[in-house]
Order: C-alpha cells, then structure tokens, then sequence
C-alpha cells in the first residue's frame, strides 16, 4: 500500500512538472523559434510552427543597430547598482543578525515595511528628485532608484541567512584577536557566499528587466537600456515581431548564463537555514 502511494505521488509530481515545462518553456521556445523566422511567415504559418530555415537576418540587423549600446548601457546600470545592493546590504544584515540593540526590531521593521511600498508611487517624487540632481536622462539616474528598491529585500534574506551562521565561529575569531571588523571581513562574509549569489542574481533579473524606471527617468536613444530598446522595431501603427523576438532572445542569454554559472550557489541560499540543526 505503501508503495503504491509513492508511485501514485511520484506520476502525480511527473505530471505537473510536464506542466511547468510546457508553461515556462513554451515562451521561451515562441520566442526563439519567432526569432528565426522572417516577417511574414510568422504571419502566415502557424504561431508555434518550427521556421521554414534559420533566418539569421534579424539577429544581424539587431546587432548593427543601436543594441549594443542599449545592452552596454544595462550592463554599467546593473553592475554599479548591485556592487552596491550586496556591499550595503552586507554592512546592514550583520548588525541585524548579530547584535542585540534597543532599535534593532523597530528599525528591521522599517526594511521589512519598505518591501510593501509600490513602485509606481515613487515614480513622480524620484523624477523631480533625479532632475534637481541634474542626473535626468543619464544612466547613472538609474543607479538610486534601482539600488534602493532592491535593498530591502536583499537585507531581509541575508539578515536570515547570516542568522543561520552558528556562533561559535564568531566567537572563536573573536578569541583569536578579531574584532568585528575582521571577524565580519574574515569569517562572516565568506560564510554567505551563497546568499550573496541567490540575491546577486535575484536583483540581477529584476533590474535587468526593469521597465518604469528606464522609461520615466530616461528620455533620449543614447541613455535607454534593454527593455526601452523594443521601442526602435516598432512603429504607430506596425511591430516587427521577429526582430522583438530576436532582441529578446539576446536579452535573455545574459541571465540564463548568469543562472547557469551560479545555480548551485543559488540553490544553496535557497537552502540554507530550511534545516536546522
């Protein structure tokens, strides 16, 4: 009997994993297969159809046009802001999970309160900030907004994650000499090499598909990132589907080779401190 459950548990798993994977796979497979395709044949033939022939011509016009400058531009926005996520959210979840102070759960309270605040209701006040900055229609505007809505959630995993680190470890460095900077420095901060992995490339994601911001704070061609790039293959009235296809299918490659490198440091952040003990 019992073994006749895991069986049944084991098809009923198989079948909704077949179902993620058409779900999540089937977009990823339009997008490709589209992007390969030439205007009107993806007109004319099924919207799920394998393309007639490998139609490169679309992934080379996007590569001589503006893209590259487009995906330079994502690149500097990202990196800068998330040197910045993992370095502040480092320096603010050791205290957090490692002292005991009067303000420590009132202020942990405010972090985890920024997480509730939406997005779109800041989009005025930082507009008219990012213009009395002078930093209006520059990449760099791009940098505060993106750190600073990513930060909180980037310190509430970590300040959990860094929990999990037994404390033995830090009291041994302390006994040979270390205060708490070296022991943050030395013994802490290696320790959460798989936290800062999962939130490196969780933020990652999230600012490398980030739309409202780009689209508010930037205005000219020479200061869009990725996502605004869409705009150059569509008119009034007309989109070149294959040519959005192609674009999105080299903004893709970026994060799933990130994915790819990182996984086991992502799994591992995702795991720790489900099992204690």
């Amino acid at each position: 009997m019992k073994k006749k459950r895991i069986t049944i548990g084991k098809i009923i798993a198989g079948i909704l994993a077949l179902i993620w994977f058409l779900v999540t796979g089937g977009p990823f497979y339009f997008m490709v297969a589209s992007a390969f395709k030439e205007q009107f044949e993806l007109l004319t033939a099924g919207v799920f159809s394998m393309p007639k022939g490998l139609y490169i011509d679309n992934f080379k016009e996007v590569i001589e046009s503006n893209f590259p400058h487009y995906l330079l531009n994502s690149i500097v926005v990202v990196s800068i802001s998330l040197v910045l996520i993992l370095l502040t959210a480092s320096f603010a979840s050791y205290p957090f999970s490692r002292f005991r102070f009067k303000l420590n759960t009132p202020l942990f309270a405010v972090v985890v309160a920024a997480m509730a605040v939406p997005i779109h209701v800041t989009l005025l006040p930082v507009f008219e900030l990012t213009q009395k900055i002078g930093l209006y229609d520059s990449i760099f505007g791009l940098v505060g907004p993106y750190t600073a809505f990513n930060l909180p959630i980037s310190v509430f995993i970590l300040t959990s994650f860094m929990a999990e680190i037994p404390k033995e470890l830090e009291e041994s460095a302390e006994i040979d000499g270390c205060g708490k900077f070296r022991t943050f420095f030395n013994v802490i901060l290696p320790l959460s090499k798989p936290g800062l992995a999962t939130l490196a490339i969780y933020n990652s994601v999230n600012m490398w598909n980030e739309f409202s911001f780009a689209l508010v704070l930037t205005q000219s061609p020479e200061s869009r990132t990725l996502p605004l790039s869409i705009w150059e293959y569509q008119g009034q009235y007309t989109a070149n589907i294959p040519l959005i296809m192609a674009v999105l299918t080299f903004c893709a490659i970026p994060m799933i080779a990130a994915f790819a490198i990182g996984q086991d440091k992502l799994i591992k952040g995702m795991m720790a401190g489900a099992v204690k003990g």
